[in-house]
């Protein structure tokens, strides 16, 4: 087992902290105030209070470090330190509907040396309040759950392979898109699934749960930590024109070698014209 580190503990005490005032809110779900951000799209009081509780928790441990929050937006830090790129709650809906299935997702993303963006992605933490799962990893360092290794599927074949996937609702996605590389991904694979927590969904390939994941149109809230978690577990991560990038999120294709390669070509042909 690796040695956890300080950034490591820091982040996963801040989701133990945020995730189990989650799975209290979620016993009591019926009686969340909701407010409507747009169409199917949600914010809850939970959600709102574990971003705050992250906060907290994260700017307690490192004051000079800017954020990325799906509800709190970007607020600037120390430009030549990392930032924290947080999802308080991923998969939304699943927990507004009483469905066990959502995760916090951190990531921390340090500068590019020459001041001009935003560089790799160095931690990770993908948290699981129901199941009491911590996912994470560190760059070079590899992916662990708990302190058990993770490596992704070793499966070679798309007919073997169950792969996950997102699928575009309400006014959210390109529906057209996405039901042509179904048409063409449906037939060569054991299965398809689609739970509602992208973050959950890369750490379950970077598990070798899943074997592979596609999905498009997600913000880098939902894929930081995720991204990371694929390629420190031995897989590959990459938009559909196959460029890999520190965050994928607009366009995301993971899963081992063979596999992401044949799945990104099932896409990229389905995609043609």
């Amino acid at each position: 087992m690796a040695a956890v580190s300080g950034l490591i503990r820091v982040m996963e005490r801040a989701a133990r902290k945020a995730g189990g005032k989650l799975r209290r809110d979620f016993r009591e779900v019926e009686h969340l105030q909701v407010s409507r951000k747009g169409p199917s799209d949600f914010v809850s009081k939970a959600d709102q209070q574990a971003e705050r509780t992250l906060w907290d928790e994260l700017r307690l441990a490192r004051p000079d470090w800017g954020f990325l929050m799906e509800e709190g937006g970007e607020i600037e830090g120390d430009p030549t330190k990392p930032r924290w790129i947080v999802d308080p709650l991923d998969g939304t809906t699943n927990f507004l509907h009483g469905i066990p299935h959502f995760a916090i997702s951190i990531a921390a993303q340090e500068p590019k040396l020459d001041g001009s963006g935003w560089g790799d992605v160095i931690a990770a933490v993908v948290y699981q309040p129901i199941t009491d799962d911590t996912f994470w990893a560190e760059k070079t360092r590899g992916a662990w759950l708990q302190d058990a290794r993770l490596r992704v599927s070793g499966r070679r074949q798309l007919s073997e392979a169950l792969i996950a996937t997102g699928i575009p609702y309400n006014a959210h996605g390109d529906f057209g898109e996405w039901a042509r590389i179904l048409a063409s991904v449906g037939p060569q694979v054991a299965g398809i699934r689609r739970f509602g927590s992208a973050a959950l969904d890369l750490a379950w390939v970077a598990a070798g749960r899943y074997d592979a994941f596609w999905e498009s149109d997600l913000s880098p809230w939902d894929t930081a930590a995720g991204c990371l978690l694929v390629r420190e577990a031995g897989g590959f991560v990459s938009d559909y024109r196959g460029r890999s990038q520190a965050i994928c999120d607009k366009q995301v294709i993971a899963g081992n070698d063979p596999l992401h390669s044949r799945l990104h070509k099932l896409i990229a042909e389905a995609l043609k014209g």
